[in-house]
């Protein structure tokens, strides 16, 4: 079963446990899972970090705003696209595969950090925040 199928089915079951607020979440999902293959091929999991991105960002700026109710809606948007996802790759195994990489790379100093990260990001797709890459990255090149 694909993702956008799964989507599909659980929208089904909120709707008839009457979840109002995950069936909007769960329709949104899979609108943009249908449209991102009609356009461009995206992958599920680019599509899912990218709406995910979107989610806490409007909830930062309600925060910002004084909207926190608002805000909370946003939240918990973005985790019901977050059980959508592959599990997040722990420290450990994050910081095993950007030492491979700097290893790999020959990279020495934070100007190096775009070959590590270029190195990085395939390997973890989907399992790791681009930010919390990039702090592992720079962590790592400037101890």
């Amino acid at each position: 079963m694909s993702l956008l199928e799964q989507v599909q089915h659980d929208v089904k079951d909120a709707l008839k446990a009457g979840e109002k607020e995950r069936v909007h979440a769960l329709r949104l999902i899979a609108n943009e899972l249908q449209k991102a293959a009609k356009e461009n091929g995206a992958e599920d999991v680019e599509v899912l970090q990218r709406e995910r991105k979107r989610r806490l960002e409007a909830a930062e700026a309600y925060r910002d705003g004084g909207r926190a109710d608002l805000a909370d809606a946003e939240e918990r948007e973005a985790e019901i696209i977050a059980s959508y996802m592959p599990e997040q790759l722990s420290d450990e195994e994050l910081g095993a595969i950007v030492g491979d990489a700097v290893a790999e790379s020959g990279a020495s100093s934070p100007r190096d950090m775009g070959k590590v990260m270029g190195l990085v990001m395939p390997k973890v797709k989907g399992r790791a925040d681009g930010k919390r890459v990039s702090a592992a990255v720079r962590e790592m090149l400037t101890s």
